[in-house]
């Protein structure tokens, strides 16, 4: 098994390679969140990023503020996209970052929740941004069995939340994407 930062590493990387597809009459393109085309998927991938480093190293919602809030892309969203995930990955690799706690909207939470919460939204939102640009939709195989096994206990709860659409049916022998991806409310 890897540890935690690399699958970190990989899940921003396998969104940042799809990033880096996108071309320049692709940003108005839908994608499978409905209420988002491909630059505000994008923008809200940065927006997570951006808040990532000031809540671990200690800064409360309220602190953070409005700080990351109107045009976070700007002319560049390839390298707003870029500098967002290097000043996380940076974070991340920091001694000790993932034994820390963040205060979130529903409150202290321990880093590595918090560090997984952001591999999922890498992970389903990187998979949603091929689909948008007609990219390869491989998923990392790893990251989605864990992921899968992480939230199949508790996806009733986070659905009635409004955290994701409800699941659609998948046949028993399909792949642990596939399930994850249904379970999350997306037909792969």
């Amino acid at each position: 098994m890897s540890n935690l930062l690399e699958l970190y590493r990989r899940s921003t990387g396998q969104f940042g390679s799809r990033v880096a597809q996108i071309r320049d009459d692709q940003w108005e393109l839908p994608t499978p969140c409905t209420e988002w085309n491909v630059r505000a998927l994008v923008r809200h991938l940065v927006y997570e990023d951006l808040w990532f480093a000031p809540l671990m190293h200690g800064e409360t919602i309220a602190q953070v503020g409005d700080r990351f809030e109107g045009d976070i892309l700007g002319d560049d969203p390839k390298a707003a996209w870029g500098e967002a995930s290097e000043a996380a990955l940076a974070t991340a690799a920091e001694p000790g970052a993932f034994e820390r706690t963040v205060n979130l909207s529903r409150g202290d939470t321990p880093a590595e929740v918090y560090v997984w919460e952001l591999i999922l939204d890498h992970t389903v939102h990187g998979w949603d941004l091929a689909r948008g640009i007609g990219a390869d939709e491989t998923m990392d195989a790893e990251i989605a069995e864990r992921l899968y096994a992480n939230l199949l206990p508790v996806a009733a709860s986070l659905q009635q939340g409004g955290a994701f659409a409800a699941p659609v049916p998948v046949p028993d022998d399909a792949g642990t994407p596939v399930k994850l991806l249904a379970l999350l409310g997306r037909k792969a």
